[in-house]
Parts: C-alpha cells; structure tokens; sequence
C-alpha cells in the first residue's frame, strides 16, 4: 500500500510540475512565424490562450509593421476578419514592378461568438518579411472582451528583460535571408492549431509544455495503475 502511495503522490507531482511548465507558455497574446528568414514568405500564427480576467474574447486587433505592405489573413469559421488601409506615401514597387500605394496596417478579427476565457484559438496570417535582418519586428495586438480589454503592446527598452512585461506585444527577430525571399512557409494544419509564442525560444516553449504534459499523465496512470494492483493484491 505505501508503494502504492508513493506511485500516486509522484503522478500528481508530475501533474503539477506540467502546470507549472505549461502556464509560462500559454499566458499571453503570442505570435508564432513558420519561418523568420528576412525577404522570405511565412505564416504568422497569432495565438489567444484566455479572456480578460474571466470575460470571453469578441474582437482581436492586429497591428502590422510598417515594413509590410500586404497581409492575406485565413479564414476562422468563428470569426469575421477586415483588413485595415493605410496610404502609403511615397508608393512602393511591389516584386512585379507595380506601384503599391496602400498597405494593410492591421488586421481584425471579430468573433460571431465570444471566445470563452477558459478556450483558446489562433489566428494565421500569410504575408512577405521585410528584406532586414536582425531587425524585430513587433505587432502590438488589442484583445477585446465582453467586459474589458487587455492591450498586449508593450516593448521592452534597451537592456531590458522582455519577460518583465506584463503585456508584452508579441514579436520575432529578423534572421538572415536564404533562398532568394522565396522560400516557402511550413504547411498549416488548421487555424486553431497554431504554436503559442512570439520567437524560436517560444516555439521550444510550447514543445516543452507539450512534452511536459505527456509526462505529467503518464505519471497520473501509472500511480493509479500501481494504486489498482496493490488493492487487488491485499
């Protein structure tokens, strides 16, 4: 019997290593690139874990770099989506040698039901990074509630340690180019399937969240299966 219990009181501290793990990971409004190659084409997935304090989400504003000029947002059977214009002055040439002078300056999702705090969703958006390694590009995002808001737009100043935010506005760094800008984003699953974080390192952070949780109930079945078999057996 005391096995028995040691087996289970490990499950559960497995259990609640995971909760500690996965929560850094899933706390905040993220944004996850397939790839961060400068001049190359990628697929944004911007990640909502929770509401506001309790409040279900109904609209999520996302503010583009004013580096990209054109954004083609996915599809959410939840959601409407609008794109937002901007004037362009001076006009740019797009890679075709046409002359652009508007750019999308944010993108908007509004729900046609509330996202439920306790639920989440992402949002994909396919466009071309600008040709500017080492650059960060920061996409400050407004979530909305049905009581509330919670503006995610906070930048860390020089030195600082982004973590220390409270709000951080999700962004990535820029890496160096490869391919000719034309290489291809990494294939999508769905639109509620996207990663949670807003650089490589998060990316690492959502696998380990994952990987922690299989753990942590692989933990949780073994106590209960030990905790079963001492029983039969006394």
């Amino acid at each position: 019997m005391k096995t028995a219990l040691r087996t289970a009181v490990v499950g559960l501290a497995a259990a609640a290593t995971v909760a500690l793990v996965a929560a850094p990971a899933a706390a905040h409004v993220t944004i996850t690139p397939s790839t961060t190659a400068a001049n190359a084409y990628t697929i944004l997935t911007v990640s909502v874990p929770h509401g506001c304090d309790g409040s279900g989400t109904t609209k999520v504003s996302i503010k583009m770099p004013e580096k990209i000029i054109a954004v083609t947002p996915t599809v959410n059977a939840n959601w409407t989506v609008d794109k937002v214009m901007a004037d362009l002055n001076p006009p740019v040439k797009d890679s075709h040698g046409n002359e652009v002078t508007k750019r999308v300056s944010e993108v908007v999702y509004t729900a046609k039901t509330p996202l439920p705090d306790g639920m989440r969703d992402a949002f994909e958006l396919s466009l071309k990074l600008p040709d500017a390694a080492g650059e960060t590009l920061v996409f400050p995002t407004v979530q909305t509630c049905e009581k509330g808001e919670t503006p995610w737009v906070e930048v860390a100043a020089s030195g600082q340690n982004p973590d220390e935010l409270a709000h951080p506005a999700p962004a990535f760094k820029l890496t160096a180019a490869t391919g000719g800008g034309h290489a291809a984003p990494a294939p999508s699953t769905s639109p509620a399937a996207g990663g949670s974080q807003a650089s490589d390192a998060d990316s690492g952070s959502d696998t380990r969240s994952w990987l922690a949780l299989v753990l942590g109930a692989l933990g949780l079945i073994a106590g209960g299966l030990a905790l079963v078999r001492s029983r039969k057996t006394a």
